[in-house]
């Protein structure tokens, strides 16, 4: 019988987060390596689908694991512990709320880095860097542009993954796993071609999240995230 530390039965799913956990830990399953499929672990334990996804979703937000969609769930590598936040992935976020998120790529490119672009990634000007450009969609409705720039000495093979199937933040954080992290958030106006992305009238206030990522010592990528006001709201939970 599987018990939680009061003694009562533990949910289901607790059991399938503690078996996962302690594989890791017994260096079972090591960084990076692919760990059963959900029908895998569906059959393994004999519970349902939903018990399992569960467990996945919250071993994943707790840093334990990192989930490729259409490829699969491995293990993350073990985080600093100069990380200063979480960072979860849009896609895991809409997937919590049971709706369903697609991503349609308006560009993916190998590019020079700008003056701008230059200072965010903490390299010279002129280095050859990757952009990205793509709308994020939870049940249809666009709710967030992400415009990144990666730097291509850390991430190599950026422009070869299908961002319909994952997103950048999924793939960065198994590549090139968060250790350092910063946001500036403010309220903006949308220019008109963003507020065409989005689906928002000219006047409709914005929220942006300018975000830079740290592996190790490198600048990992600096994004700039825009969400229809309306449609995202920005939480944090602290504890002393």
């Amino acid at each position: 019988m599987f018990s939680s530390r009061s003694g009562a039965p533990a949910p289901f799913y607790e059991k399938v987060k503690q078996v996962i956990s302690d594989n890791i830990a017994a260096g079972v399953w090591r960084p990076h390596d692919r760990i059963p499929s959900e029908a895998g672990l569906v059959a393994q334990f004999g519970f349902s689908r939903m018990t399992v996804n569960r467990a996945l979703r919250e071993l994943t937000d707790e840093g334990l694991l990192v989930r490729l969609q259409g490829v699969g769930t491995f293990v993350a590598e073990p985080k600093g512990q100069s990380a200063l936040f979480e960072i979860h992935s849009i896609a895991d976020e809409i997937a919590s709320r049971q709706h369903t998120h697609r991503c349609e790529v308006l560009m993916l490119e190998e590019t020079r880095a700008d003056a701008n672009q230059a200072t965010a990634l903490g390299v010279a000007e002129g280095t050859r860097i990757y952009h990205s450009l793509m709308v994020h969609y939870e049940n249809d409705i666009p709710v967030q542009i992400e415009d990144r720039c990666v730097n291509a000495e850390v991430v190599p093979a950026y422009l070869q993954q299908d961002y319909t199937a994952t997103t950048p933040h999924a793939y960065l954080s198994l590549i090139a796993p968060l250790t350092e992290g910063e946001h500036i958030v403010e309220a903006v106006k949308a220019t008109a071609e963003e507020c065409r992305l989005l689906h928002i009238h000219e006047h409709e206030p914005c929220l942006r999240i300018l975000r830079r990522t740290w592996s190790t010592s490198h600048i990992v990528s600096h994004a700039r995230l825009l969400f229809p006001g309306a449609r995202y709201r920005l939480q944090g939970h602290f504890t002393s």
